[in-house]
């Protein structure tokens, strides 16, 4: 290879190489609902889905639709409403039980492309004390939609379409709220691996040059 034909390819890799510092990383995160138990205050990611769980009479549960990478991640109903302001206007009933749901449709950027999500909305779900979380929110907010691994895909029929789809970091920015964005680690640098690539090929570089021009001497 003569010597304008190494410079050449030290300069294209090193032109690479730096492209692929400029171009931030792409993470991936999921559109789903997300399953929460009201804990005194706070809410809590549940531990199991909604089909598997069985409410107490007086609790209080959430669902929330956003786009998060996972349940570290997930991004929390919104609202502070309690048992007592949800349920007022329920009585209570010998042999059933009474759980407050708070359903939170998110934000439009968590919405898949064409939809608007509907406005947050709490109901009371009058159940059979064995009810499970599931029946209780099907009967406050159908219709429900389900996929074959019984993971929870739409509430109230939002949204049409979708079950779980994964999302890139830049289509979902958009429109999450602060609260799910302060909990996101920085993915806009270069990594360490890349950066090293870099001087290594930018002293090939200078060490082709330096060699050119001694041969030229």
């Amino acid at each position: 290879m003569t010597r304008g034909g190494t410079a050449g390819l030290v300069l294209g890799l090193l032109l690479a190489l730096l492209a692929l510092t400029a171009a931030p990383a792409q993470a991936v995160g999921y559109r789903y609902w997300s399953f929460w138990e009201r804990d005194g205050g706070s809410w809590t990611y549940a531990s199991m889905g909604p089909s598997g769980t069985t409410p107490s009479d007086g609790d209080v549960q959430g669902f929330r639709f956003a786009v998060s990478a996972d349940s570290e991640d997930a991004v929390r109903p919104r609202g502070t409403t309690d048992f007592a302001a949800i349920c007022a206007g329920t009585p209570a009933k010998d042999g059933d039980k009474r759980v407050a749901l708070v359903v939170d449709f998110g934000t439009a950027g968590d919405a898949p492309g064409g939809e608007t999500p509907p406005k947050p909305r709490t109901a009371c779900a009058r159940v059979g004390e064995d009810a499970t979380t599931a029946d209780a929110l099907a009967s406050v907010a159908k219709p429900l939609r389900y996929d074959s691994n019984a993971l929870l895909c739409a509430v109230s029929g939002y949204p049409r379409s979708g079950c779980g789809e994964q999302v890139t970091e830049d289509a979902a920015k958009a429109g999450k709220p602060a609260d799910a964005a302060a909990h996101e680690p920085s993915r806009s640098g270069p990594s360490v691996g890349v950066v090293a690539g870099v001087a290594v090929v930018a002293a090939l570089g200078v060490g082709a040059i330096w060699q050119a021009k001694r041969r030229r001497g």
